[in-house]
């Protein structure tokens, strides 16, 4: 049995550091600026393997999972460097799917005072669960628009009915464009949730300007059924929230309550953030399959994400077990409280 299968897409990430920049505040939005129609000096870039799913894949192999992945890539060397990267890293690639008549994706990460600004383009996959082995646990993340045209949420609902795996759900841009809530009993089934705070008001239908209380938020995105829910928050840490259990009159379980926890940010050296999200998740994942309840799976995520932003791309600085060990065993004081 495995220990995770990571769903979701994988891309050729090329990342150009710019000096020659401005970010301005327009129609209450932050905009980078370059100078239109000229010719604009950057850095030295550098690409490398990268995708929310095989982020995930590749930082839970780090920390003693056992780890396959269902992705799709092209047909192209680019295909063929991110299915090698996997097995370099430990995952298994069995259900990586080759595409022979697309390019893999390839997305433009400009960097910009420790920001990022992606240029994403999504190619057309035609998604179909495999025949996926049996595993302990799932994580469910970004897709391709296209993914509204296949039945793999469907078929994921049946997978975790059929095997009772664990979910982690971390949707990404265009599932929560869709509408995460069209599939409660996907949602149902989610042991973990985790978006950051600008996504959990989406979700909920909330204006992004609006200022909702964090445990409000927790609470609605419990009510939609997962039984544990992480919102990070940037540089103000992260909050989560989980159901106390109660027996209900028919025998069946039901939720009595809530606990929320506040954790703040782990020290780091910011050089570029991208991926910071999919360690947290990654981490606090990792976490849980180790045995730790939600308030110490925290620790594991912040810590994870501290590490990354430390190094150019989302992988690099990804820790191992021994790592994380050292890193959570370095920052006694940074504990996860009740709020």
């Amino acid at each position: 049995m495995l220990d995770l299968i990571s769903i979701g897409d994988s891309v050729i990430d090329t990342f150009i550091p710019l000096d020659d920049a401005e970010v301005k505040v327009i129609g209450g939005e932050r905009k980078l600026c370059l100078r239109y129609g000229d010719k604009i000096p950057v850095g030295s870039s550098v690409s490398m393997v990268a995708g929310n799913a095989a982020n995930n894949a590749v930082g839970a192999s780090r920390l003693k999972m056992n780890t396959a992945i269902y992705v799709n890539v092209g047909g192209d060397s680019d295909g063929l460097r991110i299915k090698n990267k996997l097995k370099e890293e430990g995952v298994d690639p069995s259900f990586v799917v080759i595409n022979h008549d697309l390019p893999s994706n390839h997305h433009v990460v400009l960097d910009f005072k420790g920001e990022r600004t992606i240029l994403i383009y999504h190619q057309p996959w035609r998604y179909k669960l495999p025949g996926l082995d049996k595993s302990k646990w799932i994580y469910f993340t970004s897709l391709s628009p296209t993914f509204v045209k296949s039945d793999l949420q469907n078929q994921l609902v049946q997978y975790l009915e059929r095997t009772n795996a664990k979910l982690l759900y971390n949707p990404g841009t265009f599932q929560i464009k869709v509408g995460v809530k069209k599939n409660p009993r996907l949602l149902s089934l989610t042991e973990l949730f985790i978006v950051n705070k600008e996504e959990a008001k989406i979700i909920l239908g909330y204006e992004e300007s609006e200022n909702i209380g964090i445990k409000k938020l927790i609470k609605s995105i419990l009510d939609l059924g997962p039984k544990k829910v992480v919102i990070t928050d940037g540089d103000q840490g992260s909050y989560g929230g989980e159901g106390l259990p109660a027996g209900l009159p028919d025998g069946s379980q039901g939720r009595q309550g809530e606990k929320f926890y506040y954790l703040g940010i782990f020290p780091a050296k910011l050089l570029e953030m991208t991926g910071s999200g999919d360690a947290f998740a990654t981490g606090c994942l990792a976490g849980l399959f180790h045995g730790e309840d939600l308030a110490e799976a925290m620790r594991w995520g912040a810590a994870n994400g501290a590490a990354v932003v430390e190094e150019i791309g989302p992988q690099k600085g990804l820790l191992s077990f021994n790592k994380m060990m050292e890193k959570l065993k370095e920052n006694p004081k940074i504990v996860t409280k009740e709020i």
